[in-house]
């Protein structure tokens, strides 16, 4: 080869390299092996798939609860979801004896999920701790803003240290089957651009809340031992563009997967803004390549579904738009309590046979046609 050809060679492979995508690495350098196999694993399939998940899938149903091996999906379709919510609310602003017993719901629920193969993602309505007879909830002239009050030099910064505590104490005592600790999903803060959580935007300041975020990684990552944590950055749908999208981010070495909540461009009170809903997926989308994060649509639903083809128009459409890599998309509860108040399917229902065809689409997985998600190495890729 001739020099000048040399010189090309050497040119194409330095812009080749300055031109690369950084490889999605964990936050956590101390993170288990089953934690960083499923992190990698997320990012492999995102390529050609994506996981469909469901809130408190096998904790409860429509007309049911507290059946093991249960699941409105599995029911539809003989799977159930890959990935399945669970949430942190029971950990705090109860007495001892409740919180014991969530912790012992949610080490069975998350456990089981693991051992069949499945996928954890961990909401948190968190209880302001300061009026906490208020929820999670923002009620004009009865909440205590918070957040300042729980950052370092905070009046109850030491009480939520002890909540985090809490929360640790789930995190390294939860194990499979095999002795092994459960990966989970983290998403803290969940909707924090809207104003009806006591953690919103219009309720305490930029600042405080990124010092906030960053305070409960690290204490949980770097004082408590919680290595099995994948950290989900999950505003809701209130942007426009990526400055906008991460005007309350707390920084790439905080975060390990970025997301989006959005019903309002789903058909949310008979509104449809499907094309605008694309467009955020892309903003986020769009970040976790060039950061070197995963991307996920966290939370999204149609209560009670009355568009029978919802989920081939309006979900499958938007999730297979613009190559976009997203990890998994995630529908809210189906209410055992409630008639309507549910987001996937249960037999007989009207959008049943198009929720098979999502199902049956080669593009979507289920946790019966998942890898082995905790190994790092599998043994086919499909």
């Amino acid at each position: 080869m001739s020099l000048l050809g040399r010189t090309l060679l050497v040119g194409l492979s330095l812009t080749t390299f300055a031109n690369a995508r950084p490889k999605p690495r964990l936050i956590d350098a101390k993170a288990t092996a089953e934690t960083k196999a499923l992190y990698h694993n997320l990012h492999k399939l995102s390529r050609k798939h994506v996981l469909f998940g469901h809130q408190h899938a096998t904790e409860y149903g429509h007309g049911w609860s507290g059946e093991d091996g249960r699941s409105d999906v599995k029911s539809v379709t003989g799977s159930h979801p890959a990935v399945i919510g669970v949430d942190f609310s029971g950990l705090s602003g109860r007495s001892p004896a409740a919180i014991n017993r969530a912790k012992e719901s949610l080490r069975k629920h998350i456990a089981a999920t693991y051992n069949r193969g499945g996928v954890v993602t961990v909401a948190w309505h968190f209880a302001n701790p300061v009026t906490p007879q208020t929820g999670f909830y923002w009620k004009d002239s009865v909440t205590a803003p918070a957040v300042a009050r729980l950052i370092p030099g905070g009046s109850h910064h030491e009480q939520y240290k002890e909540i985090l505590k809490t929360v640790a104490d789930v995190a390294t005592t939860t194990k499979g089957k095999d002795g092994k600790l459960v990966p989970m999903l983290f998403r803290p803060y969940h909707e924090f651009d809207g104003g009806w959580f006591w953690w919103g935007k219009p309720h305490c300041s930029r600042e405080d809340f990124i010092s906030l975020w960053r305070f409960t990684v690290g204490y949980l990552r770097d004082s408590l031992n919680v290595h099995n944590f994948i950290y989900a950055f999950s505003p809701d749908c209130q942007f426009n563009t990526e400055a906008a999208y991460l005007e309350r981010y707390p920084g790439d070495e905080w975060v390990d997967m970025v997301g989006m909540d959005n019903y309002a461009d789903f058909g949310r009170n008979g509104c449809y803004n499907v094309e605008a809903g694309i467009r955020k997926l892309k903003i986020v989308s769009d970040y976790a390549e060039k950061a070197g994060k995963l991307a996920a649509f966290t939370e999204t639903g149609l209560e009670s579904i009355p568009d029978t083809n919802w989920w081939t128009n309006t979900l499958l459409r938007a999730l297979k738009a613009e190559k976009m890599k997203l990890s998994y998309v995630l529908v809210w509860r189906n209410d055992s309590r409630s008639p309507t108040h549910y987001y996937a399917p249960y037999p007989g229902h009207s959008s049943a046979p198009d929720f098979l065809k999502f199902y049956q689409d080669p593009f979507t997985k289920f946790e019966a046609d998942l890898p082995a998600m905790y190994r790092r190495k599998w043994l086919f890729f499909f």
